[in-house]
């Protein structure tokens, strides 16, 4: 019975432990299609003012492919930062993706659903490559944008020494 209850503290804790923002969210989607490669991970700096990468880079076919917003929101943003054209989506609870270098029709306010083209992919991010950069803030902090699409958390393997049937009252 104690060795029951302990395997079951183990299990239980670690189920409340593992991150629970790493698993993938069914209300977002890859913004290009078909599910594509990934050129670059996201690299965040140690302190904000460093340099990092804070996005990921999405390997496209070409240059002018629609690029769509991973789920639904209100644009915030569409305008050029530096040299390229960026277009920014409120997703509510504090999330924002931002996409370059991506031209966009769109203006700020208008709501866009899941999936919905939100611009075109233009040249110039990747060099040779074509490719989107897709960054995600929660908040004013950048995370990892792949955390929406796919299971970034860590497998726990249990011995099978270790696998005891439970008994519950």
């Amino acid at each position: 019975m104690t060795a029951n209850l302990v395997l079951a503290a183990v299990l239980l804790l670690q189920a409340v432990t593992v991150p629970q923002a790493s698993a993938p969210r069914p209300d977002w989607d890859w913004p290009l299609t078909p599910r594509p490669a990934v050129v670059r991970t996201f690299d965040p700096p140690d302190k904000p003012w460093m340099s990092g990468h804070r996005g990921v880079d999405l390997g496209a076919a070409h240059d002018g492919v629609p690029v769509t917003s991973p789920a639904s929101g209100t644009v915030s943003f569409v305008g050029v930062v530096v040299d390229r054209p960026v277009i920014t989506i409120d997703h509510g609870g504090g999330l924002r993706s931002s996409f370059e270098p991506v031209e966009s029709t769109l203006t700020a306010g208008t709501a866009v659903a899941k999936g919905e083209v939100i611009g075109t992919l233009m040249p110039g991010h990747c060099g040779a490559l074509h490719c989107v950069h897709w960054g995600v803030r929660r908040g004013d902090d950048y995370v990892n944008p792949l955390e929406f699409v796919i299971d970034l958390r860590p497998s726990i393997l249990l011995p099978v020494t270790a696998a005891v049937p439970l008994r519950l009252p």
